[in-house]
């Protein structure tokens, strides 16, 4: 019986290795020989016109392909029709269009009834089988199909058509106009047509119950990004009718977010609410740049080190600075070491009851988290039977709601307080103060602001954000698409889309004066859990805050500032993933270094400094792991007696470890013929190209044979690119054994 195993691993373009393992008895290598195929399925490669229009008929045998009528089939029908040849087909969909490759060669032909001699062969799909002819046909050389057939088929070579530019173009102009293309860009055309009263009345209950948290959540964040507080809400209504159309993720809840409004704190230098409205819409346009770019593999240099220690790191800045709100101090400046600098400076001015009042509310607020989590009562007789009572339910369900809701509820009553007092004629909590009424005008950003005497234009605005413009998109959407994947429930989540969508909300947003928004993990785990049916649970989010903006604007005077502060301390303390650094020590030790350089950088210098050193220090480690690969050397004896040392480099040759290999393997091979083993070698650039001439022309000085072997072909014309003296290699054991005889005649002739 033969055995398949079809494998998607990179290769170069258009190629599949047969790759067999003989039995040690005739029955052996006729029934149990093991295939692996590696199929490069790229969708640009060139497939051959012949190959594309099969018309029922493999071009080597005569036999109609039942893939054909099974196009479904990725790896349909794989049988053994001729026990004499072994001659075997293999059908195969995703090489862009329909094609049938006969796998006629095992080693030597397939079509020869005598065993193969060479274990690895490579087959081009482009037609181009190989300059040399076989040697269990003919003698000559491994690796080739018999050009004349020593069996019934004759091979055939069919002559490739080139692809053009304008083809190119032509094919992926029309990809983009296609109907799948436009139901994955704006999703809203994919659920609407299906979408059901009960799945409206889900997200009615879901948007409201959002609503209610965001509304003291961006009030609180205005203050996190020194913003007056309407800018909070501002960017909270605007971006969840946006995502509604563009959003491909139901529990995506878009608004302000505590690692957006510090990056923001920390990049507009007190100049003005302009600033931050421009860097909402230039963040939107590098996150729309990116998604049609195709961008987005740049969020995979961020690692899980860097990542723990940057939000770890953030959320201790964001707790400190609204300690002093907790304290009711007042002092300018917004930095970890500033804020504990002006604390221990004003410590003396400490206000008794805004600190009773904030602690307090931390403790019920932490208190209410867990409140979702009693368990009411225990199943009786009727309970086990299905009948579950309808007072424990509906208790439960009450608790959820205390609990989902706790920040609104704090807020309220902590305003409620407030203005109790000030009709007695008391303040002792220092107050939100006048937040402005009314809706946002829709205008354009600000290209230009006025702050004091000086008037910035758009150049030396964007000049004074600097990298803001950059790392805030790069950390907002590596902030949405956590949250994306974290309640996608295994389903496929188009990271493309997700920066398209959140770039069009920003840009949107910054229309009606709003911050940077992004996915905020809170709000997302609200609406998971309120059971949002898709986005427009976001349309109830917006409308609430705009009933808020409108109506009750006047209200949030009264509210605390040292309770906005506890609703804040209270959020980013489930952000410290300082316990992740346990798991990570016992996982790989050098991981720690990135996560406490990322995380200690953050605090004594700035966020977004501090996340390029970490992702500097991740990019140092990985080009050392590529400046010195692993060289493996062992010594075998051939067949034919020669002893020789044979070398393994378990990686892709780049420059950096050009000169490192040279070393080893001149060191390693001693006196006897050296093998190289370059199965693993998937790449190689032009320095390393260089570094193999000059091996091989220290060997030649010294009189040895280097022998290179499984050279992957296009390797191998990296390696001729560079003419080098003498470059022989082979892709099978006999070719193998004959050169290594060679090589023992020739040094005894020397000697």
């Amino acid at each position: 019986m033969t055995k398949y195993k079809l494998n998607n691993t990179g290769r170069s373009s258009s190629e599949v290795t047969l790759t067999s393992y003989m039995g040690s008895t005739d029955s052996e290598r006729k029934d149990d020989r093991y295939y692996q195929m590696q199929l490069d399925s790229n969708e640009n490669d060139n497939i051959s016109e012949t190959n594309r229009n099969i018309d029922g008929k493999c071009h080597d045998c005569p036999d109609s392909c039942e893939f054909l009528q099974e196009p479904g089939k990725i790896a349909a029908s794989l049988e053994k029709r001729y026990d004499k040849y072994s001659l075997n087909e293999l059908k195969v969909e995703n090489l862009g269009r329909d094609a049938c490759l006969c796998e006629k060669y095992n080693g030597g032909c397939k079509l020869c009834p005598r065993p193969s001699l060479a274990p690895t062969l490579t087959l081009s799909l482009d037609g181009n089988h190989g300059k040399d002819s076989c040697l269990a046909c003919q003698g000559a050389s491994c690796g080739s199909p018999n050009p004349i057939g020593n069996g019934p088929y004759q091979h055939y070579s069919p002559t490739p058509k080139k692809s053009t530019w304008k083809s190119d173009a032509v094919r992926r102009l029309r990809a983009c106009c296609s109907k799948k293309t436009l139901l994955r860009r704006i999703p809203i055309l994919a659920w609407l047509p299906h979408y059901s009263f009960r799945s409206g009345l889900a997200d009615i209950i879901a948007g409201l119950t959002v609503g209610l948290t965001v509304i003291p959540q961006a009030i609180a964040y205005a203050g996190v990004a020194g913003l007056p507080p309407q800018y909070g809400l501002y960017s909270s209504f605007m971006a969840c009718f946006v995502y509604t159309v563009f959003g491909s993720v139901k529990d995506s809840a878009i608004g302000p977010t505590a690692i957006a409004a510090i990056l923001t704190r920390e990049n507009l230098h007190g100049l003005g609410p302009e600033f931050a409205v421009l860097l909402a819409f230039l963040s939107g346009c590098v996150e729309l740049i990116m998604g049609i770019l195709q961008l987005g593999f740049l969020i995979d240099f961020i690692s899980g080190p860097v990542s723990v220690g940057f939000t770890s790191a953030a959320a201790i800045i964001i707790a400190t600075t609204q300690v002093k709100d907790i304290l009711g101090l007042s002092f300018p400046g917004g930095k970890f070491l500033q804020v504990w600098t002006g604390m221990y400076e004003h410590i003396g001015e400490t206000r008794l009851w805004d600190t009773v009042l904030g602690v307090s509310c931390i403790v019920v607020l932490l208190l209410l988290r867990k409140v979702k989590d009693i368990k009411i009562g225990t199943k009786d007789m009727s309970e086990s039977e299905g009948k579950v009572s309808r007072l424990k339910t509906a208790l439960a369900q009450a608790l959820w709601f205390l609990s989902t809701t706790r920040n609104i509820l704090v807020v309220l009553v902590c305003a409620a307080l407030a203005y109790y007092f000030d009709t007695q004629n008391k303040q002792p909590f220092v107050l939100t103060g006048e937040v402005k009424a009314g809706l946002p005008q829709i205008s354009p950003p600000p290209f230009s602001a006025t702050v004091g005497n000086h008037t910035y234009s758009f150049t030396e605005m964007a000049s004074t954000l600097g990298s803001a413009i950059f790392v805030v998109p790069l950390l907002s959407i590596l902030e949405n698409i956590a949250l994306a994947k974290v309640f996608s429930e295994g389903k496929y989540v188009d990271a493309t889309q997700e920066m398209v969508a959140l770039g069009v909300c920003n840009i949107a947003s910054s229309l009606v004066e709003s911050m940077p928004v992004s996915g905020a993990l809170s709000r997302g785990a609200v609406n998971h859990a309120s059971g949002v049916a898709s986005p427009a649970g976001g349309l109830y989010t917006g409308a609430l805050v705009l009933l808020a903006l409108q109506y009750f604007t006047p209200y949030f005077y009264y509210i605390p500032k040292a309770s906005l502060a506890a609703v804040i301390i209270a959020a980013v303390v489930f952000m410290m993933e300082l316990h992740v650094f346990k798991p990570i020590w016992r996982t790989k030790k050098v991981d720690i270094i990135p996560a406490v350089v990322t995380f200690g950088a953050c605090l004594v210098t700035r966020l977004e400094l501090g996340i390029v050193l970490g992702i500097a220090v991740n990019l140092l480690f990985l080009l050392y792991a590529s400046a010195r690969p692993a060289v493996r050397v062992t010594t075998a004896v051939s067949e034919g007696g020669v002893r020789y040392a044979v070398a393994t480099i378990d990686r892709a040759l780049a420059f950096p470890a050009a000169e490192y290999v040279r070393r080893a393997l001149r060191k390693a091979a001693g006196d006897a013929p050296l093998v190289l083993d370059a199965h693993h070698v998937q790449a190689a650039d032009f320095t390393a190209a260089k570094g193999i001439k000059s091996l091989i022309e220290d060997f030649h000085a010294r009189g040895q044979t280097i022998i290179f072997y499984n050279v992957k072909p296009s390797i191998a014309e990296v390696f001729r690119g560079v003419k080098p003296r003498e470059f022989v290699h082979c892709s099978c054991r006999a070719e193998l054994e004959r050169l290594l005889l060679e090589a023992q005649r020739r040094a005894r002739r020397a000697t």
